[in-house]
């Protein structure tokens, strides 16, 4: 009779034992099963502890390197103490598209939020490397209709929203007022006042852009290029950019690069280089973007920073043309932090971290109603200027193809033997012209 307690005791434990067991079992939410809104896969919330809340949660931002976003990160921690922000900046636009590709190829977890060129969306779309955010907007009413239409639309695919404007870009025209009264308006006087004021008040370079063999070779060539007439692919996706308007832009960048108001070693000019030309004092012109007003009015980095001054890009033929730029914010498919890693973008991309970005660091808002925000205006002049914010309204596009990181790099290869002498304009437009076909066709 004990021994039959006994097994009957030993039952009823090892039975409970096991009901035990498989109710401790949890979920985990991967980055997959997140997406889903609804139905027999959606993962229970698990249950909020004392622990969990204190649990302090890392997550990594990776973007090109340029300007200054500490202020942007140090207001997100203050009103979220239990997220901290790990920067991860690379050297430019090409190293960062490279190493997006690479790191998210392999399925990695190491970046959470990344900012990604306003060409950049649909790529990293089809590759299957972001989430889509509707859920998120929609569930927060993220208002996208407050955003300029265009910088929207750059992060819409196929009906769904996969990124979020942080700021866009319109390049100006950077000189030095105590040298200069009235800014150019046209590239021939560009030319002419940079050959007359060269060697003044210090400075031995008539005229700064970006020249070297990456993306911002590209959109500075396309500001020529639009300036006098040409495109490079039209609105029905025909390559035209052998066209005696696109030859006569491109002879003009020619023209300026292989001249002496531009530094011999020109070809190696990225952004932060022209930068450090104009702050430094070295430039009576330059061509940057908007978040270069910061450094240059900064009187601890910047020695001509009472005497800055901001004008819109020179004109050719047609006008003056500034190629649109600005950066989206998008969240990595294989985050382990999906919320943390939404909460921040939602904070960079909307009212308050954009004012910040503008008044810090340069950036030209993507939230019209911002414009008229007298900080902002106040903090960056131009900002108020109704030109400057007509021009990026209106700014024209690079080539809007699925294939653009192919269509740049044959660009930037034609492009540089171009303002080496290589090879003229007329041999480099008809190289692209067949190049950019073929890959078109494929």
């Amino acid at each position: 009779m004990m021994k039959a307690k006994s097994l009957l005791y030993f039952l009823i434990i090892t039975f409970i034992l096991i009901l035990a067991a498989c109710s401790g079992q949890g979920k985990t939410t991967t980055p997959e099963s997140s997406e889903n809104d609804e139905g027999s896969n959606k993962t229970e919330e698990p249950e909020v502890t004392e622990k969990m809340e204190e649990e302090t949660i890392t997550i990594t931002w990776a973007k090109s390197k340029a300007g200054n976003v500490d202020p942007l990160i140090q207001a997100f921690e203050e009103k979220n103490p239990n997220i901290k922000i790990n920067l991860l900046e690379l050297p430019d636009t090409s190293a960062a598209h490279d190493y997006f590709v690479t790191t998210f190829a392999g399925k990695s977890s190491e970046i959470d939020v990344f900012d990604a060129d306003v060409i950049w969306p649909a790529e990293f779309v089809q590759s299957e490397y972001s989430l889509p955010l509707d859920r998120f907007i929609e569930r927060d009413n993220i208002k996208l209709d407050e955003y300029f239409p265009g910088t929207v639309r750059a992060g819409n695919i196929d009906g769904r929203q996969w990124a979020i404007p942080r700021y866009t870009n319109a390049a100006l025209l950077f000189y030095r007022k105590d040298i200069v009264e009235t800014p150019p308006t046209t590239w021939d006087e560009l030319i002419e006042m940079a050959e007359e004021y060269k060697g003044e008040n210090g400075t031995d370079i008539g005229y700064a852009l970006q020249a070297n063999q990456y993306e911002g070779l590209v959109v500075n060539a396309i500001e020529f290029i639009e300036g006098y007439g040409g495109s490079v692919i039209d609105e029905n996706g025909e390559v035209v950019i052998n066209s005696p308007e696109a030859i006569k832009g491109i002879e003009k960048m020619i023209e300026i690069v292989q001249s002496d108001i531009t530094p011999s070693n020109i070809v190696n000019f990225r952004e932060l280089e022209t930068e450090t030309a104009f702050i430094d004092g070295h430039a009576v012109f330059a061509r940057n973007w908007p978040y270069m007003w910061n450094s240059a009015l900064d009187e601890e980095r910047s020695v001509v920073s009472e005497n800055v001054g901001t004008a819109l890009l020179p004109a050719g033929d047609k006008g003056s043309a500034a190629t649109l730029g600005g950066w989206m914010t998008m969240i990595s498919r294989f985050t382990e932090n999906t919320e943390e890693a939404w909460k921040f973008v939602k904070f960079i991309t909307g009212e308050e971290g954009q004012k910040i970005s503008a008044m810090t660091d340069g950036r030209p808002p993507t939230i019209e109603a911002l414009y008229e925000d007298e900080d902002v205006t106040e903090a960056v002049p131009i900002f108020g200027n109704p030109d400057f914010v007509e021009t990026l309204l209106t700014a024209v596009p690079r080539p809007v193809t699925g294939i653009y990181p192919e269509v740049s790099d044959i660009m930037q290869i034609e492009l540089s033997s171009a303002l080496v002498g290589d090879i003229t304009a007329q041999q480099a437009v008809e190289n692209m012209e067949k190049k950019i076909t073929e890959a078109l066709d494929q």
